[in-house]
């Protein structure tokens, strides 16, 4: 590091608006991906049906979410969007950019759910009188979820380090906490590397909390 030194005390002086910021990485990113799982679960039935206008639907859509950098989404959200009058603030627009891809992605993830349980568990479904909503309420969206819970979260984890571009349109969260403080005091290199430990911690913790719901809701037993 040749003569540089450390000063450490101004980052945990900080400290207090580093985890507020850390909290609102956390609220976007959680809220964007229950959006998303949700309107995943739409997507993948869509592109599974029958009918060309969903089909249309949930293909453009996925393509475009899987096949476009995440700051262009945001980009689009924040600028793109106020070309036509409307603004959304900085919150909102990585909050949308994040449904809209998290949405693309788990959508192909579902289908694979989907597709991988057997057409008879449909047909044994039908033949003991359940409706479409019963059989996916009890039978298909259960197992589904099992299969596809280690992708699911690793999209979570995903979506957490993604909501850092949000530094880009002006939005509070670590990344842009971490540079509006080091910009106030010129501690670059400090604010960054304590800015990686809370982003490392929570990552950490999403995957301990995951590895726990398993282990209740499944019984330690996903695939």
């Amino acid at each position: 590091m040749g003569d540089y030194q450390f000063h450490w005390n101004v980052v945990f002086d900080a400290m207090p608006q580093l985890l507020q910021g850390a909290w609102t990485t956390l609220h976007v990113s959680l809220l964007s991906m229950l959006v998303g799982i949700v309107l995943a679960i739409f997507l993948s039935l869509g592109k599974m049906s029958n009918s060309k206008i969903l089909y249309a639907i949930s293909n453009t859509w996925i393509e475009v979410a899987r096949n476009t950098p995440a700051l262009f989404q945001i980009y689009m959200a924040y600028f793109g969007l106020g070309a036509f009058g409307i603004h959304l603030s900085p919150y909102f627009a990585v909050f949308f950019a994040l449904v809209f891809i998290n949405a693309g992605y788990l959508s192909e993830t579902f289908r694979g759910g989907f597709n991988s349980i057997p057409q008879t568990q449909y047909s044994a479904s039908k033949s003991l009188g359940l409706n479409s909503y019963q059989i996916y309420r009890y039978i298909i969206l259960p197992q589904m979820f099992r299969r596809i819970y280690h992708p699911l979260t690793n999209q979570f984890v995903w979506s957490i380090l993604m909501s850092s571009l949000g530094i880009l349109v002006g939005m509070s969260e670590l990344s842009g906490e971490t540079q509006r403080l080091q910009s106030l005091s010129f501690r670059t290199l400090e604010f960054f590397i304590v800015a990686a430990v809370i982003y490392y911690i929570i990552t950490k913790l999403v995957l301990f909390g995951a590895d726990l719901t398993a282990k209740i809701l499944f019984k330690g037993d996903i695939s």
